[in-house]
């Protein structure tokens, strides 16, 4: 079988796919159409988020068998058109999810705690303790929204830390002894802090708006770590100038281009909304790098070949 790999990863994928007896070619700056005009003879593909996979592009790829992400989400793919010509989706969210959690828990204790300002402060000659008082997570309840790798990786980070931690889920029956199940009625009943884990669907774009906002009984904190178009930002604005949001934990931003490798258009960088989140000091930004680490990269390559190695050897 012939692989074509559109993205770099971990030297593990090519090393391991040449063991197991795969050909494999490499193009990682090729246009699209010039990709679309050779994939007929690969038999599969591996990428990141380089680009949209189409119906168009599925189409030319005629011999088409899989195709690999390697990452957690599959929205840069059109998974149903794919699915009817019987071409298998391989993903691997087993392979980031610890790291996605660690992020969660680091951005929320450091939201808590005021790190990062008390930090900049420091480092300006500032000694204001007062002013950098923190919070503990004691006590607090936490409610995820998806509970499918990532949800459960930061409940089980959560373990120990004297928390509720409540999930809601469009599939029943995913709680478990880290996190309980509720409707999302109670979650935003009960909430002191709300962390996202879903996919990017059409259920959740645009998900957090100022009506969904302001039907959380309690002032709360967010943390996203999925996908930016989750949340509409000057809804996220309006809510953290009001004090409806007391602060949040952002890897992830409304603005990403698909490929999540930049963000910084000039129309973006003037945008208010941005400039907003940018300034404020109860909020923290990272650039989409929450399953980004050192390990996870390795993981992920060895969760896709173990994938490729159980389907097609």
């Amino acid at each position: 079988m012939n692989i074509l790999h559109l993205d770099t990863n971990h030297p593990l994928l090519l090393e391991q796919l040449n063991a197991l007896g795969f050909t494999n070619h490499e193009d990682y700056t090729s246009s699209k159409e010039i990709i679309e005009s050779k994939i007929n003879h690969y038999d599969g593909f591996i990428i990141r988020s380089r680009f949209k996979i189409d119906k168009q592009f599925l189409d030319a790829a005629s011999n088409l068998k899989f195709i690999g992400r390697v990452g957690a989400g599959l929205e840069n793919i059109d998974c149903d058109y794919a699915q009817q010509k019987g071409i298998k989706l391989i993903a691997a969210p087993e392979g980031n999810r610890n790291a996605v959690g660690e992020h969660s828990l680091a951005m929320l204790l450091s939201l808590f705690n005021k790190l990062n300002k008390a930090d900049r402060e420091v480092r300006n000659g500032k000694w204001n303790r007062e002013d950098n008082r923190g919070l503990e997570l004691d006590g607090k309840t936490v409610a995820l929204i998806g509970y499918g790798n990532m949800g459960k990786a930061f409940a089980k980070k959560l373990r120990g830390f004297n928390v509720e931690v409540l999930c809601y889920d469009i599939k029943a029956n995913v709680g478990d002894e880290n996190a309980k199940q509720v409707s999302l009625h109670e979650l935003q009943a009960k909430a002191h802090v709300l962390s996202l884990h879903t996919p990017e669907t059409a259920l959740t774009i645009n998900m957090v708006n100022a009506e969904f906002i302001n039907a959380f009984q309690n002032k709360f904190w967010l943390i996203n770590t999925a996908r930016g178009k989750s949340v509409v930002t000057k809804d996220l604005v309006s809510a953290l100038q009001s004090g409806q949001i007391l602060g949040a934990g952002l890897d992830v931003l409304e603005y990403e281009k698909s490929s999540f490798e930049n963000v910084m258009s000039s129309a973006v960088e003037t945008s208010q909304p941005l400039q907003y989140l940018i300034s404020a000091e109860n909020v923290l930004l990272t650039p989409h790098v929450a399953g980004w680490t050192v390990e996870s990269k390795e993981k992920l390559a060895q969760t896709i070949v173990d994938k490729i190695k159980a389907e097609f050897c």
